[in-house]
């Protein structure tokens, strides 16, 4: 190692030497300082990034606990707007019901009307074709079976015009070729 005093060659006496040894001392005083300043530095360097590392994760937390409660806020309002929705279409649904309902009341209503209709004059045409003495004997009894029991006389009623508009349908069909 060389020392910085390269043109000096030695102390030239006692005094002289307690004299460098003090300044050698007070160099070396200044080195350990300024070494310990520079370690001081690196620590509080070292403490500060500590500080910050520990705000960020407090902070993350924070972040984390807000994201997770924003998100519960916008499930549970998802889940309130869904039974609403539901509500309504309960509701909706009912209301259909209930019109189906009455219209279903309705159509049997007129149909019961529409079938007494029928019936009595059925039933009238019956009595007629029954007290008519000109009708035949079998005639009138068949008139008679069909006032007692009138829907199997409306289904072969029903099935006979069935069959006579097929024949005419059949018949128009087989003119046109």
């Amino acid at each position: 190692m060389r020392h910085r005093n390269a043109h000096r060659s030695g102390a030239k006496g006692p005094d002289e030497l307690r004299q460098q040894i003090e300044q050698a001392r007070h160099r070396l005083g200044d080195t350990v300082a300024h070494m310990r300043g520079r370690a001081e530095v690196r620590d509080r360097a070292r403490v500060r990034a500590a500080d910050l590392l520990d705000k960020a994760g407090a902070m993350t937390g924070q972040l984390r606990a807000g994201a997770a409660q924003a998100g519960h806020g916008v499930q549970d309002r998802a889940a309130r707007a869904g039974h609403l929705v539901q509500e309504q279409a309960a509701r909706a649904g009912h209301t259909a019901q209930e019109r189906m309902a009455k219209a279903g009341h309705l159509v049997q209503e007129r149909a019961g009307h529409g079938t007494h209709t029928v019936r009595d004059r059925a039933l009238r045409a019956g009595r007629t074709a029954r007290h008519d003495l000109r009708a035949p004997r079998p005639v009138r009894s068949v008139m008679g079976t069909a006032a007692r029991h009138p829907r199997p006389a409306l289904l072969l009623g029903a099935a006979g015009a069935a069959v006579v508009g097929a024949a005419v349908i059949w018949r128009r069909i087989d003119r046109r070729r």
